[in-house]
C-alpha cells in the first residue's frame, strides 16, 4: 500500500490499534486517508467534534493531528472559522511539479546504478505496474490508473535508499493530490503517459542514467502540462 494512500481507520478497528500507536498519529492517519481518498475535498471544513465522536477519542488528539496536517500542507487553519482542507493555487501547483520533476529525475538516475540483478528485478516490477495501468486505462478506471501511476514512481524512489528524499517526495505528492482530486474522473492523457512509463522502464533496464533521469523529469513536466490543459 502506498504511504500516501493508506486505508482509513474506522470504528472498532481504529480503537483496537490504540495500544500500539499514539492517538494523535491514529487520528492524523485517518484524516489523511479521508483527504487522499476524496472523503474530504479541497475547501471542506474539518469538524473537530465530529471527528472525535466518530473515532471515539477526545478533541485533544484531533487538534494535535490537525496541527501535524497543517505542517504538512494538507490543511489550513482560518482564524475564527476552523480548519479546512487546502485548495492549492496555480503557482503552488507549478512549484510542486517543478520540485517533483527534480526528485523523480534524481531517483531515476540512482536506480540505474543498482547492481544488474536488482535493476532487472526493479524493471520487472515496473513492467507489471505498466501492465496494470494499461488494464485500468482499457476500462477507463482513472482512479485505479492514477494509484498504479503513483506506485510506479514510488518503486523508483524507494530504490534511492534516501529517507529525506522519500519523505520530501511523499509530502510533495500528497499535496499535489489535492489538485488532482477534482480531475480523477477525466482521462488526463493516460495512453501518452503509459508510453512514457514504458520508455522510462526501458532506460532503467538498459542502465542509461542520463536518459532515465531526463525521461522522468520530462514525464513529470508533461503531466503538469496535461493537468493544466484539463483545468483550463
Amino acid at each position: 500500500m502506498l504511504p500516501w494512500l493508506t486505508p482509513t481507520a474506522e470504528g472498532s478497528s481504529f480503537v483496537e490499534t490504540v495500544r500500539s500507536t499514539s492517538l494523535s498519529k491514529l487520528v492524523r492517519d485517518d484524516l489523511m486517508g479521508q483527504i487522499l481518498h476524496g472523503g474530504l475535498l479541497p475547501g471542506d471544513r474539518i469538524n473537530e467534534p465530529d471527528v472525535a465522536a466518530r473515532l471515539g477519542v477526545s478533541r485533544v488528539p484531533v487538534r494535535e493531528a490537525l496541527r501535524e496536517l497543517e505542517s504538512s500542507g494538507l490543511v489550513m487553519a482560518r482564524k475564527h472559522a476552523g480548519v479546512f482542507v487546502r485548495t492549492l493555487d496555480a503557482d503552488e501547483v507549478r512549484g510542486l511539479y517543478e520540485l517533483r520533476s527534480l526528485l523523480d529525475g534524481h531517483a531515476g538516475r540512482k536506480a540505474t546504478q543498482l547492481p544488474l540483478p536488482a535493476r532487472r528485478a526493479l524493471a520487472g516490477r515496473l513492467d507489471d505496474s505498466i501492465a496494470a495501468m494499461r488494464d485500468a486505462a482499457a476500462v477507463h478506471d482513472v482512479t485505479r490508473y492514477y494509484a498504479e501511476n503513483l506506485r510506479f514512481h514510488w518503486l523508483i524512489v524507494e530504490t534511492a535508499d534516501n529517507l529525506p528524499l522519500a519523505d520530501t517526495y511523499r509530502s510533495v505528492v500528497q499535496r499535489l493530490h489535492l489538485s488532482r482530486l477534482k480531475n480523477l474522473s477525466q482521462d488526463m492523457g493516460m495512453q501518452a503517459s503509459i508510453a512514457e512509463h514504458a520508455e522510462i522502464a526501458q532506460a532503467l533496464r538498459d542502465g542509461d542514467a542520463v536518459r532515465c533521469e531526463a525521461l522522468l523529469a520530462t514525464h513529470v513536466q508533461d503531466a503538469f502540462a496535461r493537468l493544466s490543459a484539463t483545468a483550463a
